[in-house]
């Protein structure tokens, strides 16, 4: 019987220690996902400001010439990523592969124009930044007209700064969320040993030595659901950067390491206070006070 009991009593005890290190790796692996998005935000961001292209149309009486030079001139400015120059042939059998029919037969000659696509640096993806290089180009002779997607451009940083105000917000209360669930986890596992607590105390324990087993045992809890979180996560990290390469999201190895030793520290920390507190509330209640 004693046995039976013996029994029972240690699987509710892993039953619990296992809900505990569930609680600790769901809640840090969340924390550790938005953590991931906030460091790669404007790397993300960055990416689709970097799509925008400035096409520069060029006067069919341009020079050979000319062209390098303005493409030269535009490739090693600072506020360029990357240039392309596209013939009118290449232009023509683009949109024959798009329209899937050949506009020029209908027509009986090629209206399009030689041009240049630029790229811009995420930085200088802005109204004032593209208006100037519009403007500064639009000086030479041989251009004819520049054009971008000026609304578009508007849209796209009105957007990411509501966006970082609202990740931010998320953030703040996220961790909040995160702390006081974590809280509630290790509060459950020090209640269901109260009587222990007071136990120990009444035959003279020292609070010390009453509340030190189980804050190590809560930290080991914490530090195995924060391994468990950090796997998670570097399993999503690495299917992340195989889907989408060009946002080279391990590139940054420092970052991801600190981000890692954040959600493990923070693990150890949160499990190491709850149980503090949790401790120190049952040891300073009165007996009575234990059943309710």
């Amino acid at each position: 019987m004693s046995s039976s009991f013996e029994r029972h009593q240690k699987r509710r005890l892993i039953s619990s220690y296992f809900s505990v290190v569930l609680s600790i790796a769901l809640v840090l692996f969340l924390l550790g996902l938005l953590g991931m998005l906030i460091l790669n935000a404007k790397k993300v961001s960055d990416h689709f400001k970097e799509q925008v292209v400035v096409t520069i149309y060029l006067k069919d009486t341009a020079k050979d010439i000319e062209i390098k030079q303005l493409q030269k001139s535009l490739a090693i400015a600072d506020y360029v990523k990357s240039t392309e120059y596209v013939s009118k042939e290449q232009a023509a059998e683009f949109m024959k592969a798009e329209n899937g029919e050949d506009f020029m037969d209908f027509v009986g000659y090629n209206p399009l124009q030689n041009s240049i696509d630029v790229h811009l640096k995420a930085d200088f993806v802005t109204s004032e930044h593209l208006e100037k290089m519009a403007s500064d180009t639009l000086n030479k002779d041989f251009v004819d007209e520049v054009t971008y997607d000026n609304d578009l451009v508007n849209l796209m940083n009105e957007n990411v700064k509501k966006i970082s105000f609202w990740v931010l917000v998320i953030s703040a209360i996220f961790t909040l969320i995160a702390v006081l669930l974590i809280n509630s986890s290790i509060r459950l596992a020090v209640y269901s040993k109260r009587f222990t607590i007071k136990t120990m105390q009444m035959v003279g324990a020292t609070k010390q030595f009453i509340r030190r087993p189980f804050v190590w045992k809560s930290v080991r809890l914490g530090i195995i659901g924060a391994l468990l979180a950090i796997t998670g996560m570097a399993i999503v990290l690495y299917y992340l950067n195989k889907t989408f390469p060009e946002l080279e999201l391990l590139n940054n190895v420092s970052l991801v390491t600190l981000l890692f030793v954040f959600v493990f520290t923070l693990g150890i920390v949160i499990t190491w206070a709850s149980t503090h507190i949790a401790t120190q509330r049952f040891l300073n209640l009165k007996t009575d006070q234990l059943y309710y």
